[in-house]
């Protein structure tokens, strides 16, 4: 029979196991209660960054164009491009002899360089053969002061400028309603410009073809130094671009390439297209 000293030990111990599983269960429950506040703080912070990651705004006009600072996944190669090369466009209604320009300040500092062309007494008749040398091969283009006197004259000048001289072409589209390559802006950003702008020089019923010249533009009468080739379908392009020339067929075979070789999707889903994957650099313009 245990002695009442031992049967006060029993006890003692057993009340001393009591108490430890108590602070066991109170530590554990502690423990719990932390990592469920981990997970709860990882969790909302993990909403907060999805949402930050996907809200995005709406991009610029599809003519002034901006591309973001990074580069997805290379778009796939347009798979219909155009062979059929679309007649030059005429005006329904052709300008006088000559015309007068108006080439004011945009309020923005030029992206190069660039003094404004002359303004009177501007010719409308008559084309100007012009080159783009670029790294992807030779670019030839045919202007038409008769579809739009200002425009050809702004071009012409700042050629001679050697503004667009070693630039790169910031942009190409391939989605069937809008096969072009954009160029013109020494920044290569899309926002760049030579510190002025002209008005539009376009009329109703002007549509958009494999081989035109076009200006590119962030709202009626903001022209500038950008322009874009049409290597392909163009139906997407309302007439609010001014054409002022033509592609020959060697230059659409170098944009052609150019345009198989896909672009890296940095301007998706708007304004669309992103960066030509090869490079497309004017290394000289020439317009006599």
């Amino acid at each position: 029979m245990p002695t009442n000293q031992q049967r006060r030990e029993a006890a003692k111990r057993k009340l001393e196991r009591q108490q430890e599983r108590r602070v066991q269960r109170s530590q554990r429950r502690k423990q719990v209660a932390v990592i469920t506040a981990v997970v709860v703080v990882v969790g909302v912070v993990g909403v907060v960054f999805a949402g930050v990651s996907f809200l995005g705004g709406g991009g610029p006009a599809p003519s002034d164009a901006k591309a973001p600072p990074s580069s997805p996944a290379a778009a796939p190669t347009p798979l219909n491009i155009p062979t059929q090369i679309a007649p030059p466009p005429k005006r329904p209604q052709a300008f006088p002899a000559t015309v007068n320009c108006a080439y004011p300040s945009d309020g923005k500092p030029p992206a190069r360089p660039a003094r404004p062309p002359s303004t009177n007494g501007v010719s409308a008749q008559g084309t100007v053969p012009a080159t783009l040398a670029t790294s992807a091969g030779q670019i030839d283009l045919t202007l038409d002061k008769a579809l739009a006197p200002c425009t050809v004259n702004s071009f012409v000048s700042l050629a001679k400028q050697g503004y667009f001289d070693n630039t790169q072409c910031h942009r190409l589209t391939t989605s069937p309603g809008l096969q072009v390559l954009q160029c013109g802006d020494p920044t290569g950003s899309g926002s760049g410009g030579p510190g002025y702008q002209f008005a539009d020089e376009v009329f109703p019923e002007l549509t958009y073809g494999r081989g035109y010249l076009a200006m590119a533009n962030g709202g009626p009468d903001t022209n500038g130094s950008q322009f874009f080739m049409i290597y392909g379908g163009a139906e997407a392009l309302s007439p609010n671009y001014t054409v002022f020339g033509t592609i020959g067929p060697a230059g659409l075979g170098v944009l052609d390439t150019i345009a198989r070789a896909g672009h890296d999707g940095s301007m998706d889903p708007n304004p669309g297209g992103g960066k030509p994957n090869k490079d497309v650099t004017i290394t000289k313009a020439t317009a006599r």
